[in-house]
Parts: C-alpha cells; sequence; structure tokens
C-alpha cells in the first residue's frame, strides 16, 4: 500500500527541486525562471524509509479562462484532488506574498489535508517568513530547505500519519529493495519481460500533437495541450495499461534544431527529451502530415537508430490530408533515400485529435517490441550464412587470397545484436558489412528495427609465442 502527495505553491518557490529531492533523481526541470513546471508529473518517493508517490506541479495562479495559466492550474486542481496530503510550500526568504495566502484560503476550503512547509529555510535568513506563516491558517509550517536536504526528518514526522493510514510504513525493510540504474542508457535484460513496464517515449517537433495523443491514449486530459508550440517541458511518465499489457508513457518537449535554441529552458527540455530517449525500449515519432520527415524529423529518427531503440512513425493530422496516396509515397521515398538503415519501419497514419487508428498504431508499437527483443538461435544464424557465403563470398583480398568468415553468433537483444568472426576483420568492406545486415533483416523478419553488426578476429594461438 502507498499514498499520494501533491507538491503545491504559487511559482518558483522550489516545487520541483523538493520532488527531485524525493524522488531522488533530478527528473523535473529547475530554473530559476518562474513558471518552468506545466504539466503535472508523478514519480516514486522515498523517505527515510517511507515510500509514497508524489506529484510535482505548475506554480499556482489565479486563472479560470482559456490561457496557457488557467490551463496549468486546472492541472494542480486534479493533482489537489487526487492526492491524500498537499505539501503546499512557500518561499520563506522572500516572506508570506498576497498569492501564497489567496491559496492559502483555496487550500482550506478542500477535503484533502494540507502540511505547509517553509522552503529555503536554510540559514537564518528564513525564519521570519516561517514565522509569518503561520498566519496562513494551515497549522505548524515545517521548516524545510529542498536544495540543501535540511529538514527531512521534520517533514517525515509530518508524513507519517497519512503513511499509517494508507499502511505505507513496513518496520521490515527488503533485501532485494536497491538496484542500480543503467549507466549508459543500455537495458540490461536481453528479453523481454511482461511483468515490466514498456518503456514508450513519445519525440517529435514542437506542436506536432505529441500531448494531444498522449491524452488520447489515456482517455484524460493528462497533458497540457493548446495551439502554442512548446507546451511541454517535462519529459512526464505516466504508468498506463494496453491490451492487458504495462506501459510506461513519456511525452516529452518538442525537438527544436540545436543552433535555433536559444532559452535556457528550452535547452534543459531538449536534455530531457534526449535522455527519454535513451532510456527508452519503443520511439513513437510523431510527424506532423503538412511536412513529413522534414530535415529536423530525420535528425531524431537517427538519433533513434543510433542509440538503438525501435521506432514507429506516426503521421498525424491525417485527416486533413486531400491527397493521401502521393503523401505516402513521398514519405516512402524520403525513407529510402535517408534511413536505409533501417529498412521496414512501421508508419501509421493516425489523427489524435479523434483517435482514428491510435489502437492499429499501438499494435505497431507492440509488434516492433516484440521484433526489438527477438533472438536467434546459432545453428540458424550459421546455416543462413553459409548459405550467404556459397552465393555470395567476401570480395578478394590484395593478391588473390580471399577473407575468410568462419562463425556467428547473436551476442544480446534490444537491439538485435550480432557477432562474426573472421581471418582479417579489419579488411571486411563496409558494403559487404551492410549486405549481410540487409540479409538478416529479410531472413530473420527483423523489419523496422535497428541491426548491429561487429566483425571479430579468431585469436591466434602462436601470436604471443616468440620464435
Amino acid at each position: 500500500m502507498t499514498f499520494t502527495v501533491a507538491i503545491v505553491g504559487r511559482p518558483n518557490v522550489g516545487k520541483s527541486t523538493l520532488f527531485n529531492r524525493l524522488v531522488g533523481r533530478r527528473l523535473a526541470i529547475v530554473h530559476d525562471m518562474p513558471g518552468v513546471t506545466r504539466d503535472r508529473r508523478e514519480g516514486a518517493a522515498t523517505l527515510l524509509g517511507m515510500e509514497f508517490q508524489v506529484i510535482d506541479t505548475a506554480g499556482f495562479e489565479d486563472a479560470h479562462d482559456d490561457s496557457i495559466e488557467a490551463r496549468m492550474r486546472h492541472q494542480t486542481d486534479t493533482a489537489v484532488a487526487s492526492a491524500d496530503v498537499v505539501l503546499m510550500l512557500i518561499d520563506a526568504r522572500a516572506g508570506v506574498t498576497p498569492l501564497d495566502a489567496h491559496f492559502a484560503e483555496y487550500l482550506r476550503k478542500q477535503k484533502t489535508p494540507v502540511i505547509l512547509v517553509a522552503n529555503k529555510c536554510e540559514g537564518k535568513a528564513g525564519a521570519p517568513g516561517m514565522y509569518e506563516s503561520y498566519g496562513l491558517g494551515l497549522g505548524e509550517p515545517v521548516p524545510f530547505s529542498a536544495e540543501h536536504g535540511e529538514g527531512l526528518a521534520d517533514l517525515f514526522d509530518a508524513l507519517r500519519p497519512f503513511a499509517e493510514a494508507a499502511g505505507a510504513l513496513d518496520d521490515e525493510e527488503e533485501e532485494d529493495d536497491f538496484h542500480l540504474p543503467p549507466t549508459d542508457g543500455e537495458e540490461i535484460e536481453t528479453e523481454d519481460r511482461p511483468e515490466r513496464p514498456l518503456q514508450l517515449v513519445i519525440v517529435g517537433r514542437p506542436n506536432v500533437g505529441k500531448s494531444t495523443l498522449v491524452n488520447r491514449l489515456l482517455g484524460e486530459d493528462r497533458m497540457l495541450t493548446g495551439p502554442e508550440a512548446g507546451l511541454t517541458r517535462d519529459a512526464v511518465s505516466v504508468e498506463w495499461e494496453h491490451g492487458g499489457r504495462r506501459i510506461r508513457l513519456v511525452d516529452t518537449a518538442g525537438l527544436r534544431r540545436r543552433a535555433n535554441i536559444e532559452d535556457p529552458v528550452e535547452k534543459l527540455s531538449a536534455s530531457n527529451t534526449l535522455e527519454a530517449i535513451r532510456m527508452a525500449e519503443v520511439v513513437v515519432l510523431v510527424l506532423d502530415c503538412a511536412a513529413i520527415l522534414d530535415k529536423q524529423d530525420l535528425t531524431i529518427a537517427r538519433m533513434v537508430v543510433e542509440e538503438g531503440r525501435s521506432l514507429v512513425l506516426a503521421i498525424n493530422k491525417w485527416d486533413m490530408v486531400e491527397k493521401p496516396q502521393e503523401a505516402l509515397q513521398r514519405l516512402s521515398d524520403r525513407l529510402e533515400t535517408s534511413m536505409p538503415m533501417v529498412r521496414g519501419l512501421s508508419t501509421v497514419t493516425i489523427s489524435a485529435l479523434t483517435g482514428r487508428s491510435v489502437d492499429k498504431m499501438m499494435d505497431a508499437v507492440l509488434a516492433v517490441h516484440k521484433t526489438w527483443n527477438r533472438r536467434i538461435p546459432t545453428s540458424q544464424l550459421n546455416r543462413w550464412l553459409e548459405d550467404v557465403l556459397s552465393h555470395h563470398p567476401p570480395p578478394a583480398l590484395p593478391g588473390g587470397r580471399r577473407l575468410k568468415i568462419r562463425y556467428m553468433t547473436q551476442v544480446k537483444a534490444r537491439p538485435p545484436t550480432f557477432v562474426i568472426f573472421a581471418s582479417k576483420p579489419e579488411e571486411l568492406p563496409e558494403s559487404y558489412n551492410r549486405y549481410l545486415i540487409n540479409g538478416l533483416r529479410e531472413q530473420f523478419k527483423l523489419a523496422g528495427v535497428p541491426i548491429r553488426l561487429y566483425v571479430r578476429g579468431g585469436r591466434n594461438p602462436y601470436a604471443d609465442k616468440k620464435k
């Protein structure tokens, strides 16, 4: 059993810093500029052995129209309503502001219990603001410093009654509770484990409909959407289930050309998106039907392939296309010339707004994930290799000698990775390497996933012996 904690407060009081402190990682973007966080994001938190779900929210704004601020406010209202307890942060160094007082009054009217946290209380500069916060009518404030980690024991004591009520406190610690994450973005497991959530990341250029697609998949307005480009800033993950399969769905910020990015927050957003791609299993690249696979789309697609992730192309707003056959032919030609390293990419035409073919897109995601996890027996590989060498041997070396390829095996999946052993690996032409990869893709039905093929030399037992 666990319980849920929502972190709220006006802009720039340290909510995302506290969120990162509780989840133990820099998941949320932190910057001095107010209003960086827009979507609410959730994470698994641990505080002195107490485990719970924590929600980071956008800064409280007193807005109720169609503006971005009002949509952000709606996300925060939803977080407050769904939480078991709310942490309201104030900036103790700035003291209690009229906006703090306004939203303290709002929280007092809600059913969700509230704990007042006076942040930035390191040293003595925050003491006056902390004492002033008693006047908000939310009880005794918890002195805290999210940046330096001071006051964790006091926060634990404040949250303890809610943990006990939810049965989330366990006196016995789990011995295998600690797992080191992969350090290089590669997955450790080499075969699919259905009990683990599939890591599905949605990427694309700004304003192509990524958040709208995520909302359509989830069946709720979970992500902030609108006509404005660049609404999403954090890479926000949500646990979800499709057809009985657990999925961790990640919405990301739009990626523009690096040369066009000057805003420091956008740079942090782009870095977050790249990290999400590195940790993904399947990446859905959302394309705008008005500019299918332009230069920036190709850059993103190549990045996904270089990271070894499986890729699905989703062409959004397809209901607006006047000549669909011509558009698909342009896409096919573009893929043939610009993405030959991943032939057979799954391409699905969708409408995130209406839900058209979204289920078909998810079928493609599950299919390519299965291919990405595929393992081929060594015996089958070597029978295929023998047949290939008999029909199309490697080109002759200088002097008329033949390069000998002796053996082949698959060393890992995710993505499918193979090693062949040859007499002179450094002299195997790159063109023949590509020929073998294309043959593997066709023979063993590995369409649409990256394939890695390495050439190694057989060890000479006499190489280290002196004559």
